[in-house]
Parts: C-alpha cells; sequence; structure tokens
C-alpha cells in the first residue's frame, strides 16, 4: 500500500484533486522523489525522469519545484485537517471522538508514509509565504484535537492538566508513525491506529 499514488482505505483517491493526467504523474514522481532523497537533493529533471517525462514538459504543469512541493504539503494539510475535524465534529464521547481522530490520523500516516514523510518533514523547504499558509492549516489541525481534549476535561472523562501541551504530545505521536513504519513490518496500518489510539486513550486517563 506504500505508494504516493496507492488507494487509499475509505475510498479516498491519493491526488484524485490533480488534473491533467501528467500533472498527477509529475506530482506523484515528485513525493517518490522527494522521501527518497529529500527536496534539497532532488531536481526537476530527476522528478521528470521519474514521471517518464521530459524536463520541459515539467514546466509546462510547475513553474518550480518548490511549486510542486507548495501542491504537495497543501493537498496532504488538508486531508490531515479533514480527518480530524471530523472525528473532532462528529459523534460521541470525547473519548470515542479522540480514539477516532487518533486512529484515522494514524492510518492514513501509515498507509501513505512515502506521502507523508514529505507532507510533514519538508515544510521548512517552502517559500515564506507558502509555510505560512501551512502553519496555519496545522494550527487548524491542533485545534481539532484540542477541542476533543478539552471536551473531555469538562466532561470528567479526561485527565489533562495541560491541554496545549499534551495535544502537541498526541500529534508528534501520530505524525512519526510516518517515519518509522515499514510496510514488511509486523503491524498493519489497521493495526498501528488501533495501537496509537489505545496509548492516548491511556495517556489522557480516559475513564471507562
Amino acid at each position: 500500500m506504500d505508494s504516493a499514488g496507492a488507494a487509499e482505505t475509505g475510498g479516498y483517491q491519493p491526488w484524485s484533486e490533480v488534473t491533467p493526467d501528467a500533472a498527477r504523474r509529475l506530482l506523484v514522481a515528485a513525493v517518490e522523489t522527494f522521501a527518497a532523497r529529500g527536496y534539497h537533493a532532488t531536481t526537476t529533471r530527476d522528478i521528470a525522469a521519474r514521471a517518464g517525462m521530459s524536463p520541459a514538459a515539467l514546466y509546462i504543469h510547475y513553474k518550480t519545484k518548490e511549486e510542486l512541493l507548495h501542491r504537495i504539503s497543501r493537498i496532504g494539510h488538508d486531508k490531515a485537517l479533514e480527518i480530524l475535524e471530523t472525528a473532532a465534529d462528529g459523534p460521541g464521547t470525547p473519548a470515542e471522538r479522540l480514539d477516532e481522530a487518533v486512529r484515522s490520523f494514524v492510518l492514513w500516516h501509515a498507509a501513505h508514509h512515502t506521502t507523508a514523510r514529505v507532507v510533514q518533514y519538508e515544510l521548512d523547504a517552502l517559500a515564506p509565504e507558502h509555510r505560512s499558509e501551512i502553519v496555519a492549516l496545522r494550527r487548524q489541525s491542533d485545534a481539532a484535537v484540542r477541542r476533543i481534549l478539552a471536551d473531555g476535561v469538562r466532561s470528567g472523562e479526561f485527565d489533562v492538566p495541560d491541554v496545549p501541551g499534551t495535544t502537541l504530545a498526541v500529534l508528534s505521536l501520530c505524525i512519526d508513525v510516518a517515519r518509522w513504519f515499514n510496510v514488511g513490518g509486523q503491524r498493519t496500518p489497521d493495526e498501528v491506529g488501533a495501537l496509537y489510539a489505545d496509548l492516548v486513550l491511556r495517556m489522557v486517563a480516559a475513564k471507562p
């Protein structure tokens, strides 16, 4: 399942937002090359070659390498925010909503760890205006998790003295899955999602 263009659980097709097909192929090639070599070590020629296209063809769809990274980062962060806000605004108790948020967020990072590594760890390579845009999306993701934790504290389900700090810890734990997940490992993305959801609920002292 580890492919920048693989189908995602839940019916979402990665990069379906990107058209035409040539632009999508270049974007997928960029994800795979950035993940393998790092943004700064990757050239536009590397990306075009991986897509089976000429360097000139790349510039028809993307003016710069940074524009490609921005598009990747924006789509990835929009998806992350959708996952977390859907859980935060969904039905159920705070514990049930936190379970869903962590389970789904970790599942995405594991199932699409190549994409997620680029989305989460190449932020500093963005131009200042694009970095500010992505940071704003990350703050919204932070707010979604913080909202669940605050609801749990108010209801008495959670014992969390520091909601902002715990929010950061939860998100960092989930995001780090993209760094280490291996499709050849012993656990599937679903199993890792379930494990992390249980760990987080224990961390916030959710009561039965």
